[in-house]
């Protein structure tokens, strides 16, 4: 049986259409880029290079044959210049929202840059496409929305307090989504991540995510050090399920928009799990790590439980992830294994 993914692949494959995606030199934005360039689309890109990287890009240009790569633009501007997001969406079909500063700890820290770039970027891509007319615009939420809510598995419809700055932005974000329908009827896709991983996200620097960080770590023989006990859980993603939610929410039918979606597997893996995992996979991969994880304090403004129902993006938007956890792991492995030696 079709999946909807496949049929709307194909459609977009019978007609291309034209798209942006904001931060598009980033982990989830160049993976989009990619699997967008070889359905034959034409996509604008923007970034500033603030958390992406040009090696993203020309890892895609790699990945995809020249004519494919002849249809990609790029813009290199910030989402906090108005005028950068109106020249990126002229003539766009599709937006694709990644643009953001992610990592809890970032905002904790620096929690006016943050609200810089999330809420006011996030307001300038919404005007500028409204303007624009876009047809759709999805944009990247965040399980973090959830907060102090301890109900598992999260539902859309029941959240918390915030627990951090980040946390905060990106729930502003869904508000200003839901009052540009009601005021503009601009019509909008909220994409909730929980925990995405795989090839080209960053290992490095002090707010790097826990994957590519420890596995890093491993193939340098470093040690591996776990904020808390260990049992703190997450629903963690693979990247290609992340693609799928946004292509399908950008094709959505009338009634899947102006709605906010979980997106992941609707698992939960701790983080001892988690170190077990990588070391299985790395084994794989010829890489042997016999060191036992460090403990440290818990990390501030972390969610101890986190895991998704997903039942809401497989009945409005066809949603069916294809890659679990360890999956996921099992694929990417070898592109950590080139590239973070």
């Amino acid at each position: 049986m079709t999946t909807r993914f496949e049929s709307t692949k194909k459609e977009l494959s019978a007609a291309p259409r034209k798209w942006l995606v904001t931060g598009c030199a980033g982990f989830i934005g160049s993976n989009l880029l990619e699997t967008l360039l070889k359905l034959g689309q034409t996509v604008t890109g923007l970034d500033n290079f603030a958390t992406g990287f040009q090696h993203n890009l020309d890892e895609v240009r790699n990945s995809v044959t020249p004519e494919q790569w002849a249809r990609f633009s790029f813009i290199e501007g910030d989402i906090r210049d108005l005028e950068a997001c109106r020249r990126a969406v002229q003539g766009v079909d599709f937006v694709l929202h990644q643009a953001a500063l992610g990592s809890v700890p970032r905002s904790l820290k620096d929690p006016i840059t943050t609200n810089e770039v999330n809420i006011g970027g996030f307001l300038n891509m919404l005007v500028a496409a409204r303007d624009e007319e876009v047809k759709s615009f999805v944009y990247a939420a965040s399980s973090s929305t959830y907060g102090d809510h301890p109900a598992l598995p999260k539902v859309e419809e029941n959240i918390g307090k915030p627990l951090s700055p980040y946390a905060v932005t990106k729930y502003v974000n869904e508000l200003y989504a839901d009052v540009f329908a009601r005021s503009y009827g601009f019509e909008t896709v909220g994409l909730r991540y929980f925990n995405v991983f795989g090839k080209r996200q960053n290992p490095n620097g002090a707010y790097a995510a826990v994957i590519p960080k420890w596995t890093a770590a491993m193939i340098q023989n470093e040690d591996v050090t776990i904020n808390g006990d260990g049992e703190t859980s997450r629903d963690f993603c693979f990247v290609e399920n992340a693609v799928q939610a946004n292509i399908l929410a950008a094709a959505a039918a009338p009634e899947g928009r102006n709605q906010v979606y979980n997106v992941a597997v609707s698992g939960r893996s701790t983080l001892n799990q988690l170190f077990g995992f990588l070391v299985k996979t790395l084994g794989t991969q010829g890489v042997a790590y016999a060191k036992q994880p460090v403990y440290a304090e818990f990390r501030a403004g972390d969610v101890r439980h986190s895991q998704a129902d997903v039942s809401k993006a497989g009945r409005l938007l066809g949603y069916e992830p294809t890659h679990t956890v360890l999956q996921g792991l099992e694929v990417a492995m070898p592109w950590y294994t080139q590239f973070l030696r």
